[in-house]
């Protein structure tokens, strides 16, 4: 039979990683790369949240899988995520909070969270500078990739919304319709992320994982059986914003990003 991880052996991996308890920590997960754990989901989101009570942790709770034209009514309290089992039961714990975002939400716990999510309502774009996303730089927020590659790493999506990268949304907005805190329905209209060549982009952010580590942006780490990425957003946004001002479409247009790129930045 598998030794199953506790709680404790969790929280010093995040320790032993550099997790301190003042930070403000984003995860996106893999549930299953884990391996056995103790007490399941719930044991890992309890040494989740035990590893920065004076920070904040962030899930995203996403639900741009089934929201869209056919469906776009989002009620924040009953909407399920489409990014698997932690964020999942995480929206629903004892003082979490959750974006009103309708296709790219995140919930938060921590001080400081409602103040965190405000005007989320009021997107037009999946990960605007000015929203949740784009304020993970100003928070100087880590980023764990617990189990799953820069593929899922939604903030470069948010460095691509800050320099204006073109043919990353649709040509036409979806209406959404939000349930706000008071049961009244906001409407509001937003473009959905699409590229012509690669309808999903994400799938070619991974070329930047050697030159994030070289960057000292981001470095590999385990959690559980997990291997992960351990990220900086700060630094994220530094090295991902200089190569696309040098060339806006290298994600999509070129196979590998130049090994010398990388070496202005960091050179």
């Amino acid at each position: 039979m598998l030794q199953e991880y506790t709680k404790e052996q969790l929280l010093q991996q995040l320790r032993d990683m550099g997790i301190q308890s003042t930070d403000n920590l984003l995860v996106h997960s893999s549930m299953k790369s884990l391996g056995p754990v103790q007490g399941g989901a719930d044991t890992v989101l309890d040494a989740l949240m035990e590893a920065v009570p004076e920070g904040l942790l962030i899930l995203p709770t996403h639900t741009w899988q089934q929201m869209g034209a056919k469906y776009s009514f989002f009620d924040p309290e009953t909407e399920p995520v489409c990014v698997g089992i932690l964020p999942e039961l995480f929206r629903k714990r004892p003082g979490v909070v959750r974006s009103l975002h309708p296709t790219h939400s995140v919930a938060v716990y921590g001080n400081g969270a409602e103040e965190y999510i405000k005007g989320e309502e009021n997107c037009t774009t999946p990960c605007p500078p000015e929203g949740c996303w784009g304020r993970l730089k100003d928070i100087n927020a880590k980023i764990l990739l617990l189990g799953v590659t820069h593929t899922r790493n939604t903030y470069i999506h948010s460095i691509e919304e800050a320099f204006n990268i073109p043919e990353r949304f649709t040509d036409k907005q979806v209406r959404f319709q939000i349930k706000m805190p008071d049961g009244s329905v906001k409407n509001v209209d937003m473009y959905r992320h699409y590229n012509r060549i690669n309808p999903h982009i994400s799938e070619d952010y991974d070329k930047m994982k050697s030159g994030y580590e070289k960057a000292g942006a981001a470095k590999t780490v385990r959690l559980g059986d997990a291997e992960c990425i351990l990220c900086e957003a700060a630094k994220l946004y530094e090295v991902t914003g200089r190569i696309l001002t040098k060339e806006p479409n290298c994600f999509i247009e070129r196979d590998a990003i130049p090994e010398e790129w990388y070496m202005e930045v960091y050179g």
